[in-house]
């Protein structure tokens, strides 16, 4: 049995077919004359869905688990990224986690996390599998003038609820992510190199946070990181085909979410102004372009959206560096917020040397990392760590394909 999907800009329908021979699909009335001319000049898409219905719900049952905050879950994000990334999850001799002294944390020390439990447990599965990461979410350490340690993060959860960018008391946010976080986080400290340090303005970096706390997540651009190329970002089954198809059903469903995520990014690439999706797409055909070449135009720092700029997690720390002066001097042709989590601990930023590891760092376990791993029950891989020197346009054009992720050079 096949499962096909039918999609134009203003629908999505699908139908299933036992027998082999010639089947019609009946679309008994177009939404609007918009979508008669579309599907007139343009077509429907269609996707075969692999291995028809049967298969599509194996995948589903493959994917479903992942959001569990559950012992399931947590194995099968673990089996997830171990079958297609080749991840190891080798696990490290209790106790797993590290009794910090924060006398040897500094301002602009960068904070890896990886969750794999539960909902936050499962999209960063996903988005590690398309981005090639080895981390799902980060932070980063600011000291005060009296030596207070404090964690700068973007996806701080409120007393609402609500994803905002908050600067937190250390020991509030070490006791809720030791103590109350489900989401069973892996944390890794990756300490500024003694010459980075030295370079970073500790006041611009205060004055760059507490301008954006309390704002929201940067779910405008989250997705545009990650989407560089026409087709060297997409693990199949995903194109941008299908993108599409599931940003037009996500409309149809969430509108306001929609919005958020996806439509005023979409819009800032096109020029425009309030076009909904349908109306992107096509605009962008009129242009004589195309969907998956408006996805991969550069998202620019600059950009302020209807509720000001925004970062992701990682963006929010990047940025924060780019103000502290570490991009100098060519922070004007760099773009953070097309960097992913990988192509941040790839920086060449980081404490190359082990002898400088604060005592504390790795000491319960028999494999010392070159990054400190201050809580986890599995050690954490951090492939290209360390590794990659700034330069002009970077992470503008960088293929991401698992399980290999090859990135040709000043991409």
């Amino acid at each position: 049995m096949d499962l096909y999907v039918f999609a134009t800009p203003y629908r999505v329908t699908w139908d299933y077919y036992f027998l082999s021979r010639e089947h019609t699909l009946e679309i008994k009335e177009w939404q609007d004359k918009a979508e008669y001319e579309y599907v007139k000049n343009r077509g429907i898409s269609i996707f075969l869905m692999q291995a028809g219905m049967l298969g599509t719900l194996q995948a589903l049952w493959d994917v479903f688990p992942l959001f569990t905050n559950t012992g399931w879950g947590e194995n099968s994000n673990i089996g997830f990224l171990e079958k297609h990334m080749g991840a190891t999850f080798e696990e490290r001799p209790q106790p797993w986690f590290t009794n910090i002294s924060v006398d040897d944390v500094h301002s602009g020390d960068f904070l890896a996390i990886s969750k794999i439990r539960g909902r936050w447990g499962g999209f960063e599965t996903l988005e590690k599998w398309v981005s090639g990461a080895y981390a799902g979410h980060t932070a980063v350490c600011l000291k005060d003038s009296e030596g207070k340690l404090w964690i700068g993060e973007s996806g701080h959860e409120n007393e609402k609820g609500e994803d905002i960018i908050a600067i937190v008391p250390w020991d509030e946010w070490w006791d809720f992510e030791l103590n109350k976080d489900d989401s069973n986080p892996h944390i890794a400290h990756l300490p500024l190199h003694p010459d980075v340090r030295a370079k970073f303005n500790e006041t611009a970096a205060w004055e760059y946070a507490l301008s954006m706390a309390g704002k929201p997540y940067g779910y405008h651009n989250m997705i545009f990181s990650w989407i560089d190329t026409i087709g060297g970002n997409y693990p199949p089954p995903l194109d941008a085909h299908l993108v599409a198809s599931v940003m037009t059903v996500w409309s149809k469903i969430q509108p306001e979410y929609a919005a958020n995520m996806w439509n005023e990014a979409l819009n800032k690439r096109l020029g425009t102004q309030g076009l909904n999706l349908s109306d992107i797409l096509v605009e962008t055909e009129k242009r004589g372009s195309s969907f998956d070449e408006l996805l991969t135009i550069p998202e620019q720092d600059n950009w302020i959206y209807s509720d000001g700029k925004s970062t992701s997690c990682i963006a929010f720390v990047l940025e924060l560096y780019k103000e502290a002066g570490l991009f100098d001097p060519i922070a004007d042709s760099i773009q953070v917020t097309e960097f992913t989590i990988k192509d941040a601990y790839s920086l060449k930023f980081f404490e190359n040397d082990s002898s400088r590891l604060p005592k504390w760092c790795n000491d319960a376990d028999n494999v010392k990392l070159p990054y400190c791993q201050i809580k986890g029950k599995y050690r954490m891989e951090l492939p290209g760590y360390n590794s990659m020197d700034p330069y002009v346009h970077m992470n503008e054009r960088c293929p991401s394909m698992p399980p290999k992720y090859f990135r040709p050079q000043n991409c």
